[in-house]
């Protein structure tokens, strides 16, 4: 269920692990109130990672476009799946290995960092395989990847996702091109980012933290990577997943905590209470009966999603899930 919060998220929990895409910015554009949201948490003493999925770019040029958008930050303050797949790599292979990149720059430094040898070549005879996202990623390299996979290579991939949302819409991710590898050899890719827990891990050792905060916009990988790693989630409304998928959320994907947008790290979280048969929060509460959920509360407001959530969590706890048909849109107009 949700948690509750006498003072901001901010004051409660030492580091927030954050997301990138969909929470601090959308391809090159910021998200409104990234920046005034994340200078609140500092200023309260949280310490700040960005933790992403994407693994084509250096942690400098990350901080370098962070910087341009006003979140100022350090290449340290970047942990990507990149140095995931890297150190995922370098737990089973011994150093010098060979390991055919498929991917940007930042992959290519990530596993070199780590003492081992990138090629290019499935005739190089690799002990692996990364795969990792890159715009300009086409047949060749994939084919590559196959050929070294199909021989025997190690497959590991930085992540899954299908998607990747730019200032355009949703453009194919990292997991989709993996896809066409996995469809060539049948072989199916570990993954080191999000949803697995290596990169949360990895970001909470570098600042050596007590009490880490996730904070994404994707319930199936930054929240599911937040409980895999048995860290709280703050699920903001600015990216990919919306109220409404919350509600209808499994168990392995629910957040902590609800938030319009990352000013919600500056404000404390009331958690909905059972009341006569509905889950009530504030003046918003919510039940379902029969299947179909119910709501009572002002339009808008992340209480009544709340509220929502909490009711059709416990009603699919106890074997009465809602029927998705009844769960309506849910906006949310306030921070």
């Amino acid at each position: 269920m949700l948690l509750s919060t006498d003072a901001p998220l901010a004051e409660e929990y030492d580091l927030a692990l954050v997301d990138l895409d969909g929470v601090a910015y959308r391809g090159k554009d910021p998200i409104e109130h990234a920046a005034e949201g994340l200078a609140g948490a500092r200023t309260a003493g949280m310490d700040v990672v960005f933790v992403t999925n994407n693994a084509s770019r250096e942690p400098e040029s990350v901080s370098a476009q962070l910087c341009g958008l006003d979140i100022p930050s350090e290449p340290g303050d970047v942990m990507t799946a990149a140095q995931a797949a890297a150190a995922v790599l370098a737990g089973r292979l011994e150093p010098g290995s060979k390991v055919l990149v498929v991917g940007g720059a930042g992959l290519v430094t990530a596993v070199k960092a780590v003492g081992l040898v990138v090629v290019a070549s499935a005739d190089d005879d690799p002990a692996a395989v990364v795969q990792g996202f890159a715009p300009d990623i086409g047949w060749r390299q994939l084919a590559e990847a196959s050929y070294a996979v199909q021989r025997g290579a190690w497959f590991v991939a930085s992540n899954l996702d299908l998607t990747l949302p730019n200032e355009h819409g949703f453009a194919p991710g990292n997991g989709a091109l993996v896809g066409v590898v996995r469809a060539a050899t049948g072989v199916e890719p570990v993954s080191a980012g999000k949803p697995e827990p290596t990169l949360y891990h990895l970001a909470v050792e570098r600042r050596g933290a007590a009490r880490p905060l996730v904070v994404g916009d994707r319930l199936d990988t930054d929240l599911g990577g937040a409980r895999a790693a048995d860290y709280p989630g703050l699920h903001v409304l600015t990216g990919v997943s919306d109220a409404r998928d919350a509600v209808l959320a499994p168990p392995e994907h629910r957040p902590s905590y609800l938030g319009a947008d990352l000013r919600s790290l500056l404000v404390a979280h009331r958690a909905p209470e059972p009341v006569d048969g509905w889950w009530r929060c504030g003046r918003a509460r919510a039940r379902v009966s029969a299947g179909v959920l119910e709501l009572d509360g002002p339009a808008g407001s992340l209480d009544l999603v709340r509220a929502a959530c909490s009711a059709a969590w416990e009603a699919a706890d106890r074997g009465q899930p809602v029927d998705p048909g009844t769960v309506p849109t849910l906006h949310v107009d306030e921070g």
